[in-house]
């Protein structure tokens, strides 16, 4: 039988989520945007398990809504008026990652069974956030089984006017060895950065895959052509997996060792202006994305990364 825990630590309230062995279990963070701050599978951690002081700085596991990575210095026009985000990225000058990863999330739903624990937590924003003066309500439910965790979003406009989005979500993943680990996905299409790290434009992407991390630092965007992306490590492989119509991929390499964050999100950095992936949530509208990640308890040969002449 699966099992739910409610905790308390440094000021900040978990949900721990496990089944009848404990041999897999995640941990949601209610204080911090619920964000999903421990995963394993089979006594096997696959998230990085960051120090929740520093998510500040690495918002890992953080819900990007309603844009995913950067806003260019915070601005953007929508329907003939001008916004203005809190800059937090200050260095940059940029709005970072959204709005509700600092939010407070209460648990709503809870169902525990003998092969799966599912649980809904929720927020409502009241519209009173600098540059986004939008009223709606978020539901994250997490739905964990031996090996499998799927996170479903869904986003409702309670406003009485329509507003811009995208969705992301931006979890850390942590290797035995990094450097003996790849990636699979389907992509033609990389975004150029500027000093911002904002889009300056796109070029061609012809790694062959396995895409080998050996040696590779990333801070790279890219459109994706399916909606699947494939983690493989010397302990385990993931299948991530999405259900958005449009599907775009943040990879980024942090200094910790043998950590890589894999971003699965609905529209490009930016897209408040350059409207890469952007969609409008009409009034009472809402907006459903699953991303679900499937766990495989296997090695896997590395290859090495040729050019597609």
């Amino acid at each position: 039988m699966y099992t739910l825990t409610t905790s308390e630590a440094q000021g900040l309230q978990f949900i721990e989520l496990s089944n009848a062995d404990q041999s897999t279990k995640a941990t949601l963070c209610l204080t911090q945007g619920g964000r999903l701050s421990d995963l394993q599978f089979n006594t096997i951690k696959v998230l990085a398990n960051y120090a929740p002081s520093t998510y500040k700085d690495n918002y890992a596991s953080s819900i990007l809504f309603p844009f995913a990575n950067r806003v260019k210095d915070g601005a953007y026009a929508f329907e003939g008026q001008n916004h203005d985000l809190e800059c937090n990225e200050v260095e940059k000058n940029n709005a970072l990652h959204g709005l509700v990863y600092d939010k407070h999330f209460v648990l709503s739903d809870s169902n525990l069974q003998a092969d799966q624990a599912v649980v809904t937590i929720t927020y409502n924003h009241d519209g009173l956030s600098k540059g986004f003066p939008f009223k709606f309500d978020m539901a994250l439910t997490y739905k964990l089984t031996d090996n499998n965790l799927s996170l479903s979003i869904t986003v409702i406009n309670t406003d009485t006017k329509a507003f811009p989005f995208t969705l992301g979500w931006h979890p850390y993943f942590i290797s035995k060895d990094l450097e003996q680990s790849s990636l699979v996905f389907e992509s033609d299409t990389r975004f150029l950065c500027d000093t911002q790290q904002i889009i300056s434009g796109s070029c061609s992407f012809d790694i062959s895959m396995p895409y080998n991390l050996k040696g590779v630092i990333l801070d790279d965007g890219y459109e994706l052509q399916k909606p699947k992306v494939e983690f493989h490590t010397p302990e385990y492989i993931l299948n991530i997996d999405s259900t958005s119509k449009e599907n775009y991929l943040q990879l980024y390499t942090p200094k910790t060792p043998n950590v890589i964050a894999i971003e699965p999100m609905t529209g490009a950095a930016d897209s408040f202006n350059n409207t890469i992936g952007l969609q409008i949530l009409k009034s009472k509208a809402s907006y459903d994305v699953t991303w679900s990640i499937a766990f495989t308890d296997q090695k896997q040969p590395i290859h090495t990364n040729t050019l597609i002449r």
